[in-house]
């Protein structure tokens, strides 16, 4: 559905309790009302501006009109503007079958919101002062974490450590939390795809807890971060065959 530039129509009760004008800009007409928006055709102002609309037509305060000859002596209109904007498209076709003549416009009309901020007599009407809303402060607590010192972890060297730390995992618990696939992808992105991060989860959550006997044995069992091969048993040796007996 779309909406007319100057908004929606009010019922004829609440037109005859306030005060409005008719004022003329451009050539063409429009309902004032104090603290709300027109959009009229651009003019050459900024954003911020204020403009006097000193062609009014008409003047109505509640049941008191007055209509100007053509126009009402001694009555402005103060506005500020808002913003200049376009206005729906408007298409245009030309068809001329026998000139061969096919033609297809486009027009957007070029508009300018206008705020009504008072209406009377000339001189006296003034910018109505409205309440600046405050921004919200919100505080958010800085939690300072810790850094540990990931290069103790069995298989993490300082090229490591920095791309954890790149990553957001600065702790031993931030690592014991992390799944093998996650550590791999940071590695991955770090340009260090050779990496196997297998055994430094379970050396973190060691020296998370602060198991630190546990953590040194556990190393012991590994070989740069990861668990030791089993050693494969000596291949027995086949007993040699004996000679065949000549008959």
């Amino acid at each position: 559905m779309q909406v007319h530039p100057q908004g929606p129509r009010r019922s004829e009760s609440v037109e005859k309790k306030m005060k409005y004008a008719i004022v003329e800009s451009g050539g063409k007409q429009y309902k004032a009302v104090e603290g709300e928006t027109i959009a009229v055709d651009r003019l050459p102002v900024d954003a911020g501006d204020e403009v006097k609309l000193e062609h009014v037509l008409l003047l109505a305060d509640g049941d008191q009109f007055s209509v100007g000859t053509p126009f009402v002596n001694g009555i402005e209109a103060l506005a500020s503007v808002v913003e200049h904007f376009r206005g729906d498209k408007v298409l245009a076709f030309r068809y001329s079958p026998k000139k061969r003549i096919r033609v297809h416009r486009g027009h957007r009309q070029e508009y300018t919101r206008l705020m009504i901020e008072s209406i009377g007599k000339t001189g006296e009407t003034k910018k109505k002062a409205r309440a600046e809303k405050k921004p919200v402060e919100t505080r958010t607590a800085e939690v300072q974490i810790e850094a540990d010192d990931l290069v103790k972890i069995e298989g993490i060297g300082p090229k490591v450590a920095e791309a954890l730390k790149v990553a957001g995992i600065v702790t031993f618990a931030q690592l014991a939390e992390s799944s093998v696939e996650d550590i791999q992808k940071i590695m991955t992105e770090a340009g260090l795809k050779m990496m196997n991060p297998e055994g430094w989860i379970e050396q973190a959550k060691l020296a998370a807890k602060g198991d630190w006997k546990g953590f040194e044995k556990l190393q012991e069992k590994l070989v740069a971060g990861r668990k030791a091969a089993p050693a494969k048993k000596p291949a027995e040796k086949k007993p040699a065959a004996k000679p065949a007996k000549k008959k």
